[in-house]
């Protein structure tokens, strides 16, 4: 079932992968990829046309070379070092010099839902920067990328509480770098949707209507939707439950939290309706979820 946590590709053409060149597919809570780009070199060549990960953010780290990296409708020429992060939905690709290398890192939303408050960089929209300037920072940043490669190559990202706090950290450095730079070329729906995303990870917990959203945001409720709908692939009433289906999800795999205790956490007033809201869109009740991914995940 699944419905919320599997939106559909937005119908702008743009291919939907789940690492670039293969098919999108669901995402455990904790997922966590780590790759070079040449890991890929057959299959894309230095040139990887726009793209998009529906259920995955990913933080791209340049160590070598030089190139145009895309998001959305801005091209940008670099030379290493440079980073970026690109939220899910978000479209980007490439093109690179023989010798570009980079980290991609990539991290399911489940997992960077649960960074929004360890970090200053705004996680529903684009960033980027380039440059040899601050090279401390670089330093910092290139040591926690690094750190978060050799615990998945070592652990498999199995110590979630770790791997958060190294992803939180590297987004933080990354956001320093970039001093909270806004691309200058993101269409009004892009940024409309990224605001979105801020403010349904703030108040995801209470009971706000699209209505409220609305004011909130300054906008009009066809203008939002649309936002919603072109780079979330949900409506916004969807996006909200799909927030709190997530946050229960990490809750019931990653601590021990009674069910009631995780339903009174994420907003629901009555632990019973939490469980039919949960049985319903994930086919199984919280409990029995939770025993069964524990089970298949060894914990």
């Amino acid at each position: 079932m699944e419905k919320l946590s599997s939106p559909p590709a937005a119908l702008s053409g743009i291919p939907d992968f789940y690492i670039y060149g293969e098919p999108s597919r669901h995402l455990d809570i904790g997922f966590l990829h780590v790759e070079q780009v040449r890991d890929r070199n057959a299959i894309h060549r230095g040139e990887v046309a726009l793209h998009t990960h529906r259920q995955m953010g990913q933080i791209t780290y340049w160590t070598g070379g030089s190139g145009r990296y895309l998001i959305e409708a801005e091209a940008l020429d670099f030379s290493a070092p440079a980073a970026s992060f690109v939220p899910s939905g978000v479209a980007h690709g490439f093109s690179i010099a023989p010798d570009a290398d980079a980290v991609v890192v990539s991290v399911s939303d489940a997992l960077l839902s649960s960074l929004t408050e360890l970090t200053a960089l705004p996680l529903g929209a684009p960033s980027f920067v380039a440059g040899t300037g601050q090279p401390e920072a670089w330093s910092r940043f290139d040591a926690t990328i690094h750190a978060i490669a050799a615990e998945q190559r070592t652990h498999g990202g199995n110590d979630n509480g770790l791997m958060a706090l190294l992803l939180a950290t590297a987004l933080t450095y990354l956001g320093r770098l970039c001093q909270l730079r806004r691309l200058e070329h993101l269409t009004p729906t892009m940024k409309l949707a990224g605001e979105l995303r801020a403010a349904i990870d703030r108040d995801y917990r209470t009971d706000q209507s699209v209505g409220e959203y609305v004011v909130k945001l300054g906008t009009t409720r066809y203008q939002l939707e649309r936002a919603a709908t072109s780079v979330l692939g949900l409506s916004v009433k969807q996006a909200v439950l799909r927030r709190r289906l997530l946050e229960a999800k990490r809750l019931l795999l990653f601590t021990i939290r009674s069910v009631e205790e995780i339903a009174y956490e994420i907003g629901f007033r009555d632990p019973a309706y939490f469980s039919r809201f949960f049985t319903r869109h994930v086919g199984r009740p919280p409990a029995l979820w939770r025993r069964e991914e524990a089970r298949r995940d060894g914990r």
